[in-house]
């Protein structure tokens, strides 16, 4: 699996409920009508602050995550949506949600914790 991470930031002035309901209702459909077919997996997790309100200098809204099948299928979606119309469509819509500027694209490495089996090793 071939997965990447981007960490975007919503526009100034763009209160996070209106840039959650834009991303949700607008701008996935979007995503989801060129990665259908080839991503596996593709999701938005908000962030927010674990206290109460949001703090002004938050550096990014939303962690998106993209699941390809492979290093080739990441390939052949970048291909496509480098599509001059493809390009425009989503450039225009990031250009209402996003301070493009700050936004940053990572490829995942993974490294998981078998958490119950350290616990059952406490255990014993």
């Amino acid at each position: 699996m071939f997965k990447t991470l981007t960490l975007l930031k919503r526009k100034p002035g763009l209160s996070m409920d209106a840039f959650i309901s834009h991303y949700e209702g607008v701008h996935a459909r979007i995503g989801e009508k060129y990665l259908a077919g080839r991503a596996v997996h593709y999701a938005r997790r908000f962030l927010h602050s674990p206290g109460d309100g949001e703090p002004a200098d938050k550096p990014y809204d939303v962690a998106m995550e993209i699941w390809f099948a492979d290093r080739a299928a990441f390939d052949r979606t970048l291909e496509a949506l480098a599509d001059p119309e493809v390009a425009a469509e989503i450039a225009a819509d990031e250009e209402r949600l996003f301070d493009r500027p700050h936004n940053r694209m990572f490829v995942l490495e993974e490294h998981e914790s078998d958490l119950p089996a350290i616990l059952a090793a406490r255990a014993s």
